[in-house]
């Protein structure tokens, strides 16, 4: 069991966290916004901002866990939990990672690639993709995850 000063601890860090990246998502915006000279890149910020999301709350996740992998109240069962949801988070971001690489690969200018349970979702950088497209993206993705195309989602972003 987490103590009364431990699960402070732990929450003030996940909102510190929470701060940070907020500050981060505005510091990017306006580094977005000053290179272009005052014009909108949306498109670059939304992949950007995106990326910088993810990876914050999966830090906060990742915080989580190991604050009760180092809790010496947690029981054995908790940590054998966290343990294991630690080691499906850091697989969940490699297979993100490896997908988005591939579909890099196939001439794609930015994507990015979001597990739920049941679904592949995959943000491109396009204002529409030609069915030819949508294959190959499809195609990676099961190779990669063999999930139906039922259970993938292509979204175009422009």
């Amino acid at each position: 069991m987490i103590t009364k000063k431990k699960k402070i601890i732990i929450l003030s860090t996940m909102v510190a966290l929470l701060v940070l990246t907020g500050f981060l998502n505005l510091t990017l915006n306006q580094q977005a916004t000053a290179t272009t000279g005052g014009e909108e890149t949306s498109t670059a910020s939304f992949f950007e901002t995106y990326r910088v999301d993810r990876e914050a709350a999966r830090d906060q996740q990742a915080l989580y866990y190991q604050a009760i992998l180092d809790s010496a109240n947690s029981s054995a069962s908790a940590k054998t939990e966290a343990e294991t949801s630690l080691a499906e988070l850091a697989a969940k971001e490699e297979q993100e990672l490896v997908l988005e690489g591939y579909i890099l690969a196939k001439g794609f200018e930015d994507v990015v690639v979001s597990f739920t349970e049941n679904y592949v979702n995959v943000m491109v950088k396009a204002t529409e993709l030609s069915e030819a497209e949508v294959a190959q993206i499809v195609q990676v993705v099961q190779e990669q995850t063999s999930k139906s195309i039922d259970n993938i989602k292509i979204i175009p972003v422009d």
